[in-house]
């Protein structure tokens, strides 16, 4: 499929990660980037003049509130950004005829199923912003918008894991991470790869988005460390118990998310994490 095709789309969030990497796969001439300094999507004056003035066929909201911890102190703000910002951006796409594509999280889960989680099973969130993030879902229209759940994300882009752990191998640091909660990494730019296919295939309902290979933290960053030509004895593996101090949010312990919907609507998946990894870090460390 050409670039022509694709349909006309605003980005919220601009600043963010995920964003960042859109704007290197999406259409120049068709698509608008927006960030929180242009357009706050909690004010809906504001939303509704910017969707009515540039026109979109897709509206994809980056923007979020995803300081996890943040959230459990700023509830106001959790909800805000996350829930009421989505609402108003449904809202507004109903008034000037778009969809949306609403970027949501693993976090509406609880993380006590023992298999990957499908798009399907019962939400149950267990911290505010997981709370947050979930009311942002219930905003979408099951017709016509699109839900995209993803987990672990991290590129090249914003403040991530990722970066973080390359950040303390270079100097020389021991970490430790937790090895009693799993999940898919999902890198932006591979997410963002999805979601043009996405944009472009006009599916609605909720979908998963991740790099497949299921892994910890710690094992994570053992293949960080590895793909970095270092040894994966840097860090050490601890329970969630043993986090010292302990997080304020509770993180699920299963976080692993199977990108069934895609399979079934035959949407190319993101590759596993191991096969993007080594070409991600090697720019990193550059």
């Amino acid at each position: 499929m050409s670039d022509q095709s694709q349909p006309r789309v605003l980005v919220t969030g601009a600043g963010g990660q995920l964003a960042s990497d859109l704007r290197l796969v999406l259409d120049p001439a068709r698509s608008v980037f927006v960030d929180r300094a242009s357009v706050d999507i909690t004010d809906g004056a504001a939303v509704d003049s910017c969707v009515g003035s540039t026109r979109p066929d897709v509206i994809v909201n980056c923007a979020a509130f995803t300081a996890v911890d943040q959230c459990e102190t700023d509830t106001e703000l959790a909800h805000a950004v996350n829930g009421y910002g989505p609402e108003l951006l449904v809202s507004a796409a109903a008034r000037h005829g778009c969809r949306v594509i609403q970027i949501s999280t693993d976090y509406v889960f609880d993380g006590t199923k023992m298999q990957p989680y499908i798009e399907s099973d019962q939400t149950n969130p267990t911290s505010v912003y997981g709370q947050s993030k979930l009311r942002g879902e219930l905003a979408m229209r099951s017709d016509q918008d699109l839900i995209v759940r993803t987990s672990w994300l991290c590129g090249l882009y914003g403040s991530n894991m990722l970066k973080t752990v390359v950040r303390l191998a270079l100097a020389d640091v021991e970490m430790s991470f937790v090895d009693d909660q799993i999940g898919h990494p999902a890198f932006t730019g591979d997410v963002a790869q999805v979601l043009l296919r996405l944009i472009r295939a006009d599916h609605s309902g909720i979908c998963h988005v991740t790099n497949q290979g299921t892994v910890s933290w710690f094992e994570f960053v053992q293949a960080i460390l590895v793909a970095m030509g270092r040894s994966a004895d840097q860090v050490n593996p601890v329970s969630t118990a043993q986090l010292d101090p302990p997080r304020p949010a509770p993180r699920p312990a299963n976080s692993v998310l199977d990108n069934a919907a895609l399979r079934a609507w035959g949407v190319e998946a993101a590759p596993d994490f191991r096969d993007s990894l080594p070409a991600l870090v090697a720019r990193l460390c550059a």
